[in-house]
């Protein structure tokens, strides 16, 4: 199992904003979570990477507990743990969170060099293998507004994968593509998961959900609605609420 999440909950200013979330991502496995605007999508997505901090419940990656509950309260490790943990996790924004002022080379490098103390040598050497397995290799001196979107969610792509992670995250990875891109990014991401990784996606684009995953979940107002594998999900639509945002 790479992640495991149990029961969680996050609330801002005591307004709820996910409740009791609990779900699993095995190797190799492609899970997308569906949902209409402020469903609390995102949300799961930040406390599973630890950019928001969950209010109860337990979320663990490879063996490796990102938080736990003790006494009504949710426990984290130590930052130097924290940091470990995350080695696990890829992350590709919606927006791609590209550093302006680097290059695509040092976009890649940033993070195994100054976060997690890997040689520049070796950084390297990963970062332009990377970019020759997404066909970016020539773009290896440019500066992020010398790329296309397409290029862009590639360079974000390239810069998860630097460190190896065990799971990849994807928030809303088809949202600014054209249809040629889109299939682009889903070859990636099915062979980003033949490789071995978890991946989740968090996504609007119901034909890309359909395509690309193993399992969907639906939530709405932060409750898991329902929970099934492609085939299960997509054959008895029974659900009003499910079957207006599928419309």
């Amino acid at each position: 199992m790479i992640l495991k999440v149990d029961s969680i909950n996050k609330s801002f200013h005591d307004k709820s904003a996910i409740k009791d979330i609990s779900f699993e991502i095995d190797r190799g496995e492609i899970v997308s979570i569906i949902g209409p605007s402020g469903a609390g999508k995102t949300t799961i997505l930040r406390c599973i990477n630890g950019l928001e901090r969950c209010d109860g419940g337990s979320i663990e990656i490879c063996g490796l507990k990102l938080c736990h509950e003790e006494n009504y309260q949710c426990i984290y490790p130590s930052p130097k743990e924290l940091r470990k943990l995350r080695s696990n996790i890829g992350m590709v924004f919606q927006g791609y969170n590209l550093f302006p002022h680097l290059t695509v080379l040092e976009n890649i490098i940033e993070a195994p060099i100054h976060g997690f103390n890997v040689a520049k040598k070796d950084a390297e050497k990963k970062a332009l293998e990377l970019l020759d397995m997404l066909g970016l290799k020539e773009k290896v001196n440019s500066y992020p507004f010398e790329l296309s979107g397409g290029e862009k969610q590639r360079v974000a792509i390239a810069r998860a994968c630097a460190l190896n992670p065990k799971l990849m995250c994807f928030d809303e990875p088809t949202s600014a593509l054209d249809p040629e891109l889109t299939d682009d990014i889903a070859k990636i991401i099915k062979k980003l998961a033949q490789e071995g990784m978890a991946v989740l996606i968090i996504t609007h684009d119901m034909a890309f959900a359909k395509r690309i995953s193993e399992r969907i979940i639906f939530i709405e107002d932060g409750k898991i609605v329902r929970e099934g594998t492609k085939e299960a999900f997509f054959s008895n639509f029974e659900n009003e609420r499910i079957n207006k945002f599928l419309a």
